[in-house]
């Protein structure tokens, strides 16, 4: 189970359309699968703990929602992207949709997978200026391949400097400031080699390509208190800026707009946290990973219970039951 197979198709951008659909839709089944970061065997696990909780039946017509970062942090980044990339043709019925992380995105954008940009251009110096004050610090990338890189992809291939210690998470740094080491080493390669270009097979390419970067659902059942109701879903790594207009970012998020140097709703924190208050007027949820939390509050979802780290399982979220599935759970 997830070992590679070079006759599995690689997926299409968003998902496999599921075959069939439930008649009743508080039947309906939608997973939203938290940050995977390389635990191939931590997502072996959940992936059968959910298919216990749900039963065979609604698992084979689900729809099932990754929630972004599956490189970095842990040892089997090659192992996990062959998994999902096999997912459609294992699980026909099924519907996936893969999600842009941080890391995800950054990985691409190393490796020359990023989508290009609105005016068709493939070379994104431009973004290093906002970062600049950090390049020294976090050791950007200079390597082969570096004169034309996205910020972010530099700043992912680089090895940080003499201070490794990353204060926030109270870890040490595995070679970047992504800790993207594990991700070079699970293809073979050194840390910040630019040989990973070359190892990374294409249809791992065209997986971190075909990322989407929001995904918006609509029915979607949701248990309450009262009963069952409907909702829209709203799916995205971080979250969405309570000061913006939700559409306009929306749109930018559609659009995969890799002329910016960030974008803060694949990597922002506190300023993505909350639900904007506009989304409220409607019954909608917005399901995210990212933030190393598990939170549930009224209508918003932060499913990352691990942070990408080792002691910690990486959860998913059923619904409509909203029950909650880990990886450590027998």
């Amino acid at each position: 189970m997830g070992e590679k197979n070079s006759d599995t198709p690689s997926p299409s951008p968003a998902q496999s359309q599921s075959q069939s659909a439930p008649s009743d839709p508080s039947d309906r089944t939608v997973i939203c699968v938290g940050d995977i970061h390389g635990y191939h065997s931590k997502l072996l696990r959940l992936w059968s703990n959910l298919q216990a909780a749900v039963g065979p039946t609604s698992f084979e017509t689900a729809l099932v929602i990754f929630l972004g970062d599956y490189n970095d942090r842990g040892p089997d980044t090659r192992q996990v992207i062959d998994f999902l990339i096999q997912l459609p043709s294992r699980y026909p019925r099924q519907r996936h949709v893969f999600l842009c992380g941080n890391h995800d995105l950054a990985f691409a954008a190393f490796v020359g997978a990023l989508p290009a940009r609105p005016d068709g251009s493939t070379r994104w110096s431009d973004t290093w200026e906002e970062y600049a004050q950090n390049e020294e610090r976090e050791g950007w990338y200079k390597g082969e391949g570096y004169s034309e890189m996205h910020v972010q992809g530099r700043r992912w291939g680089g090895s940080v400097g003499a201070d490794r210690f990353n204060h926030k998470k109270g870890t040490v740094y595995k070679g970047s400031v992504y800790d993207a080491a594990p991700t070079f080493q699970s293809y073979g390669v050194p840390h910040a080699s630019p040989d990973l270009m070359k190892a990374v097979p294409d249809e791992h390419k065209k997986f971190l390509h075909d990322l989407v970067w929001v995904h918006e659902e609509d029915n979607v059942p949701i248990h309450t208190e009262n009963g069952w109701i409907e909702c829209r879903l709203i799916a995205v790594h971080a979250g969405l800026e309570k000061t913006k207009k939700v559409e306009e970012r929306l749109q930018v998020l559609r659009s995969k707009d890799t002329s910016l140097h960030t974008v803060q709703e694949l990597r922002g924190r506190m300023n993505v946290w909350d639900i904007p208050e506009e989304l409220l007027e409607k019954p909608t949820i917005l399901v995210s990973g990212h933030h190393g939390k598990l939170h549930i509050e009224e209508r918003r979802f932060i499913i990352d219970e691990s942070g990408g780290l080792e002691h910690l399982p990486i959860a998913a979220i059923i619904f409509p039951s909203q029950q909650i599935v880990r990886d450590s759970e027998s």
